[in-house]
């Protein structure tokens, strides 16, 4: 029937024989019954002491040490192959030549060599051999016995002298200079030895024997080789495999054989004896599997190989569950799922289904344990029964002492389908092999393997693996006794072993290879050869030896021969390998190999689904907010399923453990979002902007709303203490009782509401009992932080500082020696777990992750070996039963600090390998306002104005930090100093001061630019000089004349007094329409940055180019009620009339607010209709709402800026006449009078309206909704509102005045009350009459009065009086006292102007020259004329052409291009002034419309602070300071800034308590007529000189003024260079700049064309560069070199020193990349440019074309000489095709001039080309053909201004390209195209990948954001 069975596996026979290798795999343990006849069976004859094998025969000799002797390695019987490899053995041996057993990795070889040894009676010395293996382990090691060093011979020695054989396994592991010592002893069978000994070959020692007597032989030292002494070598293959290859000297002097698997047919009739319930068809076809993986074929695949050595066990679990599925066995085996690409994967399941293998599509069979007991006749094994697809299968595993816990007995594992199937599955493989578990970090693993070792009744000994953990760490660590001798102290590994308990590999993949390979004989055939000579053996084994030899256990104890538990049993837990990374690559390597895949069966802990981790998190948290809970697992899951690198990335930080810490804290926070604890949890304020855009997507996609921040001081965060309660905020907690008070820390800190949040934070998470992680950029305070929380919790720190050299060992304890006896101090870490201190770790990310990471076992599991054999525990029974336990007090926490991931700080990723352990805190720098309290806290007597001015410089410098334009990202400490020094020294400017910080980038140009430019815009004055006060030229005013007087007729002559009848009406509301409100950011930019004028600080407002502005207005700031009475803001509104829009901004704004209108003003035929609005802003409680009245329609409109809410409100009811359409409009538009507002009272909340020649006045009351029309008996002119209740009225055509008075209170009862009044106005002698004197039309008139002491000042006399400033063309200003509430005459004082304004020509500037025809048609509609009462001063813009520029300036200069001069007339100084207001930028085309607005290019308003604000046409706002008393405070405070440097040499005096005098400067003479002296070195009160004290020269002792004008030694003539040498410097630069274009033949226009690219993107090379360098730097850094020969001495090798080694040192050196690991290879880029014709015709409209041409300049200028590291290539896309080939990857341009000609070949093409896009199809093939080239990353950039729309393309087509290659990272980068459609396609398109520029400056810019935020992440 069998042989029957054979030819039935024909198919497969057949297929096996197609490979040409058809060998097999590993030797069962039992044998096997039946054999194949064919075979040969060797022939092993034992008579006499002879063995056989075919024809060679070997002598028998009796073992010295029988112990030593193998047993039970042999079966009954053997394949023939065996039989083969034993014969060739045998013949070696007789020959006396050393072998070399050369085969795939897996136990086959070791088990020949054993088997040999077994059957020719011979003792082994067996190495496992790893990359710590030293010569000392090999030959000999000193050992101190009662102080005195010895040496003890190790295994090479031994087994030369005592005639053994040494097997060494793993040559491929040894470092390459440690096998060359054996090389004499494997050739002359000689070795000189480190204590004088050497050893000879057996036949020269017995020739000098026959000479010379043992004696004497014995006093030379000389040490026979027994002939039987053999070497067997076992090793892999290394270029296939990894490792060292063998060194040339070494190899030449072995016989090597090749050991491949057994052959097919045997292989297959092993696997039929393990498995008898099997079909035959499946096990022949697993097997034709595995042989099919091992091929060469195969191997060249990159597939790694199957590990033929575990189908025997596989089969075991498949004997007893024959209802698995095959492909479940063959993932245990081989889970090419976790190791493989897809490439792999898909090759690997081809063979599956070839060989019928991929039955696991059907689900895997549900399996739960159900039952786990003690088996009662053997001890260590359990009967576990599993119901499996509804059968109960039982079986025996082993199991450890302890009472196994029936299954889900555990409150604190929540059992899920997933995993009780993970532990089914778990305990079949645990029936047969060590297990290791897979799964992403946080995912469960422990948890799992806890339960596991729980439900078989195991005590776990958990093993934290760390990265440069050496074997000795493994196994076996030196120590000394009590009296100086060394000894050996079992590893927990080894105690594990011998006492079978489950032993818990945590971290596998971080373990270096060579290391692990020391386990491979433990976990292959459980047993173990120690360093000090120990050997451990599996159970069986040790009983054979005991039997055999009728040992006792004591006897082999003395013999150092131990059995290993049956029971023991080895889990290893791993996280996934990094699939196809380099081993370079800080991710992670392929840690997965040939090797690893022998010595476990693997299962995958996979990640759960959402209702199973919904069960566990309400399991766990039973209290957490059902909806918070399924928001978090909605994100999680839609984060985990996607295919890209970033959203993945973020996954990992919502491990399950991290959602259970989240959940926690809801549960028992409930009111905190969701998306605030998913920000904590992702650390979203520190993550590279792509990933933040990605999160932030992620979020709202699941709905997810951030909350709102809560907006300052809205909760009070206060922190009390009281009666031993801390609360800050809302979280209380009992205050700490410590033991030791010192360590208390106490800190300066000054309480700001940002940090008590944090501080909150913090608390609620420590009261959780989290361990805390804060991280920020550097100096945000995260140590003041702590110490202050630590403080008010009275707890006691320990305290840790991480450097890059800190090892585990430093971690935890450090050796020292003491009278020759090593003790271990305890470091903080070890303090604080004992006295429950709270352990502060500081930079955390300096240190190496591998050596963080043991923090981990600490905050999990709470345990922790430490380097003396102590262990930390949490339990304190379990202490009871280890003699070195140290119990882990319940008060221990860690808080660890840590920089930010990246550049610049470039530390470890420690938040990426160990942040989900700890509770996260992003600390950020205080926000302005938090920041400001605290520095007013810092610097009390610094002025407010200084502290603002900094913390807005540096917020904006951190903003750029944050969005990568600059490197360094400064901080609050840095702020802190610069206001601690200036609180100590105030004399020096703050503009010296900040330099302290910003020096170190002095160096730097395009750093420097960008600083300078940030601190000017926030007016930090650095690098101006005191000299630079650039201030108008005042002139004197006329004398003031009484002109007239104003008489008001009151007599009770009916004529003159006219009462006007009134009438009230409700106003009828249309609305509201809800339109949008706007913010642009307001780029605010301070002017006094370099010099000082009146211009306080100006910004640009964000409006096209063909908008006219109409009208500018201010409205005062509101004192609110808050208990901080801030300087309120004055708000400015602007209105524009092309479309209609208003523009609302504050002062110190940062944003602007903008509401377009042209919705409700329906734009007729362009330049026909032309509207003209003003705007009344409303005082409270209507604060923020404004009325707008358009006047020729007379639209009366409501806005709300805050809700964006429009009413219409009509005035009258018969005011709509429908009979005027737009014809009439502008047939009859001069003749009808225009609509007027008046809005002097709009605070009070009523404006009036009127009409020009009409007779109507309506007054207009906001908050009654009412409106009283009063009718007059004349025509009206103009309104001016001289008070609340009294108007001034000039009638239409006389211009004569009438006042009108009215009741306060409009009442509708008692009308017919206002009345009229004339005003007759006489000249000053009042007996000619009436008709001498000219009748003035007042422009503006002011609506309050001059305070009295301006009154008085103006008017030269003391005089207390009511009135009022009036402003004429005629007049400077004319001041009418006792106006309007006297009746008596009013007397009226003018300061005449020589030539009256509206008599000067009008002449426009520039462009409107030749409108002049149109210009006088109308009156311009907006005076520019306003009153400053408070700084008595008027202010007028006038056009340049009404200015006298003669006067002003001199007459060699030409007076600059201005738009208007802003007049100043100061009524206390007497004096007028003319400022120049700067041209505006751009000027609407429609200028015959401008002109009509104002009569020069700028609108007025006045600011309440005494100044102004101007808009001039191009919608450029400036803020002018003009008051004389506010002027000259701020020129102080701008000097005190700047710091008063008068150029006097420093001096050092020595105060001396002598009476010697010390010669000084001297005060010079005094001269008697002060005459002006300027240098000369004599008279006191000079100016400009030296050495005498005077204003402004060098050297004087200090500063005398006499009064006269100062002339500086300017500092820049101290420090000048001389003009000669800056102009042979000059020459020399430009010498070379030519013989440069000469070289690379360029013509100096084609190098400036290249240089206005080159400039515009030279800031992003330079950052680019920066990082790059940086990153190259970081990779260079020098690792530690172990055991060298010189150094620093090595603490883990200190008993090495004591006992007299040698190479106990280390330093630091290159290390040589792991043997066998890939090359790095370069990362791959192609830029993907957009040349189609779009881009040539809308270049003119944004420069799309330039922008995408200084983005390539950008690439090919950044990584010039790095093509090393990045491999790149140009491609462009057009309507031509999409590979227009740029720059070829492999012919990169090299100089300014090819690169020039790679942009002419872009402009050209767009220029020339066909139109069509071709995006797509060019980002398809481009990561097509990039996928398929060999790369550490692979990224390709598409520039486009793909209008994908027009083309038909759907954008989710896009998305589904960009992310078509999991393996190239795509991003694509839009020219922000017509509408929203750009911010459409970006919210289609995934996060992180696609960017919309719509300005073209960001081009660049998000360029370098890419490649910051990926390429150079991890470089």
């Amino acid at each position: 029937m069998r042989s029957h069975g054979l030819y039935r596996g024909a198919a497969a026979a057949v297929a096996a024989r197609r490979m040409r290798n058809i060998l097999g795999c590993v030797l069962g343990r039992e044998g096997w019954m039946w054999r194949n006849h064919e075979v040969k069976l060797l022939n092993t004859s034992s008579g006499g002491d002879t063995v056989k094998i075919g024809d060679v025969t070997y002598k028998l000799k009796t073992p010295r040490n029988p112990e030593l002797v193998p047993v039970k390695h042999l079966s009954d019987s053997l394949p023939q192959m065996m039989a083969q490899h034993l014969r060739w053995i045998m013949q070696k041996d007789l020959l006396g030549q050393d072998v070399f057993l050369i085969g795939p990795p897996g136990p086959l070889r070791r088990s020949i060599a054993m088997q040999y040894l077994e059957l020719t009676k011979r003792e082994v010395e067996y190495v496992a051999l790893s990359r710590d293996t030293t010569e000392t382990d090999l030959k000999q090691r000193r050992e101190i016995r009662s102080g005195t060093a010895f040496y003890i011979d190790q295994c090479a020695v031994r087994a030369a002298t005592q005639g053994r054989v040494l097997v060494l396994e793993g040559l491929e592991k040894a470092e390459r200079n440690v096998l060359p010592v054996l090389n004499n002893l494997l050739e002359n069978r000689e070795m000189q030895l480190e204590d004088g000994r050497f050893l000879m070959a057996a036949e020269r020692y017995d020739k000098l024997l026959q000479e010379h007597t043992k004696e004497e032989l014995d006093s030379w030292k000389i040490v026979r080789v027994s002939e039987d002494f053999r070497v067997i070598a076992l090793g892999l293959p290394v270029p296939k495999y990894k490792g060292n290859p063998l060194d040339p000297p070494l190899r030449s002097r072995f016989q090597a054989r090749d050991i491949y698997y057994l052959p097919f047919k045997d292989q297959l009739e092993l696997l039929y004896t393990a498995g008898p319930n099997i079909p035959a068809e499946r096990v022949s076809q697993l097997l034709s599997l595995a042989t099919t993986l091992c091929s060469q074929e195969s191997s060249s695949l990159g597939l790694p190989d199957f590990p033929m050595d575990n189908l025997l066990p596989v089969l075991h679990v498949l004997n007893t569950f024959p209802m698995l599925s095959s492909q479940q066995l063959v993932q245990r085996l081989y889970p090419y799922n976790s190791i493989l690409g897809k490439e792999g994967r898909s090759a690997v399941e081809g063979v599956l289904s070839r060989f019928e293998l991929l039955d696991g599509r059907r689900q895997a069979a549900p399996a739960t344990v159900t039952s786990v007991s003690m088996t009662k006749d053997l001890e260590g094994r359990a009967n576990v029964t599993l119901s499996v697809a509804d059968r109960n299968v039982s079986f025996q595993v082993p199991a450890g002492t302890k009472e196994p816990r029936p299954p889900n007995s555990s409150p604190s594992f929540i059992s899920t389908p997933s995993h009780s199937q993970l532990l089914s599955e778990m305990m079949q493989s645990h029936m047969v092999k060590d297990i290791c578990l897979i799964g992403a970090k946080g995912c469960g693993k422990s948890v799992l393997a806890r339960e596991f070792g729980e439900m078989l009744g195991y005590s776990i000994e958990p093993v934290m693996l760390y990265q440069d953990m050496t074997a000795r760490d493994l196994l076996q660590q030196r120590y000394t006794l009590p009296n100086g001798d060394t000894a050996w102290r079992l590893s927990p590994l080894v105690t594990a072993a011998i006492e079978g308990k489950l032993l818990l590999l945590d971290g596998i993949h971080r373990v270096n290879l060579g290391t692990l390979a020391v386990l491979s004989r433990l976990l292959h055939d459980r047993e173990l050869d120690l360093y000090d000579g120990t050997r451990l053996l599996r159970w069986d084994r040790y009983q054979t030896i005991k039997e055999e030899l009728q040992f006792s256990d004591e006897q082999l104890q003395e013999r150092s021969i131990f059995p290993i538990h049956p029971s023991f049993r080895v889990l290893a837990l791993a996280e996934p390998p990094v699939v196809g990374a380099g081993s370079s690559s800080s991710r992670g390597q392929q840690w997965l190999g040939p090797e690893l895949l022998t010595m476990f069966l693997y299962h995958t802990v996979s990640p759960l689904g959402k209702a199973e981790e919904m069960d566990l998190l309400q399991g766990l948290t039973p209290n957490v907010p059902q909806e918070a809970a399924e928001q978090l697992l909605h994100l999680t899951h839609s984060l985990r399923n996607t295919n890209d690198p970033t959203a993945q990335s973020l996954a990992s930080s919502l491990s399950t453990r991290q959602l259970l810490r989240i959940c926690r804290r809801l549960s028992l926070y409930p009111e905190e979002s969701v998306a605030h604890a998913v920000n904590k949890a992702c650390l979203s304020r520190f993550l590279p902007s792509l990933a933040r855009a990605c999160l932030e997507k992620s979020l709202s996609n699941c709905s997810i709303q951030e909350a709102p921040e809560p907006t300052e001081n809205t909760q009070d965060y206060s922190c009390t203490v009281k009666d031993g309660v801390l609360t800050i905020g809302s979280v209380s907690a009992p205050v700490y009782n410590p033991s030791e008070k010192m360590k208390v820390p106490d800190v300066l800190f000054y309480d700001n509401p940002q940090h008590m949040m944090v501080m909150e934070n913090m608390l609620k998470d420590f009261l959780l009992g989290e361990h805390l992680l804060l991280m920020g950029n550097q100096g945000v305070g995260k140590n003041k932080i702590v110490d202050r929380f630590l403080h008010l919790l009275n707890r006691p720190r320990e305290y840790l500082q991480l450097h890059r050299d800190t090892t585990v060992q430093t971690l935890t304890l450090q050796p020292s020696v003491r009278d020759g006896i090593i003790t271990y101090e305890d470091s903080p870490l070890v303090k604080a777990v004992k006295m429950g201190h709270i352990l502060v770790i500081d930079e955390a990310d300096k240190a190496p992750t591998n050596v963080t990471c043991i923090l981990k076992t600490l905050v999990e599991s709470r345990e922790m070996i430490l380097a003396d054999g102590r262990r930390i525990v949490s339990d304190p029974r379990e202490a009871k039963d280890r003699p070195n336990a140290i119990v882990m007090h319940p008060d221990f926490r860690m808080l660890v600090l840590a920089n930010r991931p990246g550049f610049p700080f470039l530390g470890n990723d420690f938040f990426g390998s160990l942040g989900d352990i700890f509770s996260c805190h992003a600390v950020d720098n205080p926000k302005p306002q938090a920041e400001l309290a605290m520095l007013k806290q810092y610097g009390p007597d610094v002025p407010d104005a200084t502290l603002q001015k900094l913390v807005a410089a540096f917020g904006e410098l951190r903003s750029m930090a944050d969005q990568g334009t600059i490197t360094y990202p400064y901080s609050t400490r840095e702020v802190v100093n610069i206001v601690k020094h200036l609180q100590k020294f105030p004399g020096e400017g703050l503009a010296n001061v900040v330099r302290n910080v910003f020096d170190f980038d002095s160096y730097n140009k395009d750093m420097r630019e960008v600083l300078i430019e940030a601190l000017h815009k926030h007016g930090i004055p650095i690098g101006a000089k005191t000299s630079s006060v650039k201030l108008a030229k005042e002139l004197p005013l006329p004398e003031v004349k009484m002109t007239g007087y104003w008489t008001t007729n009151q007599s009770g002559n009916a004529r003159r007094k006219l009462l006007c009848p009134t009438e009230t009406h409700t106003i009828d509301i249309k609305g509201p329409v809800f339109l949008r409100v706007q913010s642009y950011p307001c780029n605010r930019q301070e002017s006094r940055a370099l010099s000082f004028s009146e211009e306080k600080a100006h910004w640009q407002i964000p409006m096209n180019e063909v908008n006219i502005i109409c009208d500018v207005t201010t409205k005062d700031g509101t004192q609110t009620t808050n208990t901080i009475i801030q300087n309120s803001q004055v708000t400015v509104y602007v209105a524009t009339c092309n479309p209609v829009s208003l523009f609302s901004m504050k002062e110190h704004g940062e944003t602007i607010q903008v509401m377009e209108l042209y919705d409700v003003f329906p734009r007729t035929i362009s330049g026909v209709w032309q509207p003209f609005v003003t705007v009344a802003p409303l005082g409270s409680p209507l604060d923020g709402q404004v009325v707008l009245h358009e006047e020729q329609s007379n639209t009366v409109l409501h806005l709300d800026l805050v809700t964006g809410a429009v009413r219409r409100l009509t005035l009258s009811p018969d005011s709509d006449q429908p009979t005027t359409g737009t014809s009439n409009w502008w047939r009859s538009k001069e003749q009808q009078g225009a609509h007027k507002m008046c809005r002097d009272f709009a605070h009070k909340n009523w404006l009036l309206f009127y009409k020009e020649d009409s007779n109507q006045l309506e007054v207009l009351d906001v908050l009654e909704g009412r409106v009283h029309s009063i009718s007059l008996p004349i025509n009206l002119k103009s309104v001016f509102l001289v008070a609340e209740d009294r108007w001034l009225l000039l009638e239409s055509n006389t211009n004569r005045k009438f006042l009108l008075t009215k009741p306060m209170h409009m009442a509708a009862e008692n009308t017919g009350v206002c009345q009229l009044h004339s005003i007759s106005e006489d000249p000053v002698s009042s007996g000619h009459g009436a008709g001498s004197v000219e009748v003035s039309v007042p422009q503006m008139l002011s609506s309050e009065q001059l305070p009295n002491e301006n009154l008085s000042a103006a008017l030269d006399q003391r005089i207390v009086s009511p009135n009022r400033v009036l402003a004429d063309t005629a007049s400077f200003a004319r001041v009418v006292v006792g106006f309007p509430d006297l009746m008596s005459p009013n007397e009226v004082y003018s300061f005449q102007r020589p030539v009256d304004l509206s008599d000067m020509k009008s002449s426009r500037t520039g462009a409107q020259m030749f409108l002049k025809g149109g210009l006088h048609s109308s009156a311009v509609k907006q005076q520019n004329c306003v009153s400053l009462l408070s700084a008595n001063q008027m202010v007028r813009a006038l056009p340049p052409n009404k200015v006298p520029l003669k006067e002003i300036y001199p007459k060699d200069i030409t007076p600059p291009m201005t738009a208007a001069y802003l007049e100043v007339t100061d009524l206390n100084s007497k004096k007028v002034k003319y400022i120049p207001v700067p041209r505006s930028m751009s000027v609407s085309p429609y200028t015959n419309w401008v002109s009509k607005v104002s009569e020069s290019d700028v609108l007025m308003a006045p600011l309440r602070s005494g100044g102004v604000v101007t808009v001039d046409m191009g919608g450029y706002v400036r803020l002018w300071e003009t008051g004389l008393d506010t002027l000259q405070r701020s020129l102080m405070e701008w000097r005190n800034m700047i710091g008063s440097e008068d150029g006097r040499p420093l001096q050092i005096t020595i105060e001396r308590e002598s009476n010697l005098d010390v010669t000084a400067p001297k005060h010079g003479k005094i001269d008697p007529n002060n005459a002006p002296h300027v240098g000369g070195n004599q008279w006191a009160g000079g100016t400009g000189g030296r050495d005498t004290a005077g204003l402004g020269g060098k050297g004087g002792p200090y500063r005398l003024d006499a009064g006269h004008k100062v002339y500086q030694v300017s500092q820049a003539e101290k420090d000048a260079v001389p003009e000669d040498v800056r102009r042979a410097a000059r020459e020399m630069a430009e010498k070379a700049f030519k013989e440069r274009l000469k070289e690379i033949d360029m013509s100096e226009y084609d190098a400036a064309t290249y240089e206005r690219f080159s400039t515009a993107v030279r800031r992003q090379v330079q950052s680019l560069r920066i990082i790059l360098d940086s990153l190259q730097a970081k990779g260079k850094e020098r690792q530690w070199l172990k055991n060298q020969a010189l150094g620093e001495l090595d603490d883990a090798k200190i008993i090495d020193g004591l006992a007299g080694e040698k190479a106990i040192y280390k330093r630091r050196g290159e290390h040589d990349p792991e043997p066998g690991s890939p090359q790095q290879k370069p990362k791959r880029l192609r830029v993907l440019a957009d040349v189609s014709g779009s881009m040539y015709r809308f270049n003119g409209v944004d420069s799309r074309l330039e922008r995408s041409m200084e983005a390539v300049c950008m690439v090919m200028e950044a990584l010039e000489s790095y093509e090393d590291k990045f491999k790149y290539d140009i491609v462009g896309h057009s309507g031509d095709g999409y590979d227009i080939e740029l720059v070829r990857a492999d012919k990169v341009p090299k100089n300014n001039k090819q690169r020039l000609k790679v942009l002419k070949t872009m402009h050209a093409h767009a220029q020339f080309c066909m139109s069509g896009d071709y995006t797509l199809e060019g980002t398809a093939a481009s990561i097509k053909e990039l996928a398929q080239e060999e790369a550490d990353e692979h990224f390709v950039v598409v520039l486009s201004d793909a209008n994908l729309e027009r083309y038909g393309i759907r954008p989710e087509r896009f998305a589904q390209v960009l992310t078509s290659d999991p393996q190239v990272n795509a991003f694509a980068i839009f020219i922000g195209s017509l509408g929203d459609q750009a911010e459409r396609l970006q919210k289609t398109l995934p996060a992180g990948r696609s960017f919309v520029a719509m300005d073209t400056k960001h081009i660049p810019q998000i360029l370098q954001q890419i490649f910051t935020s990926t390429m150079l992440s991890s470089a």
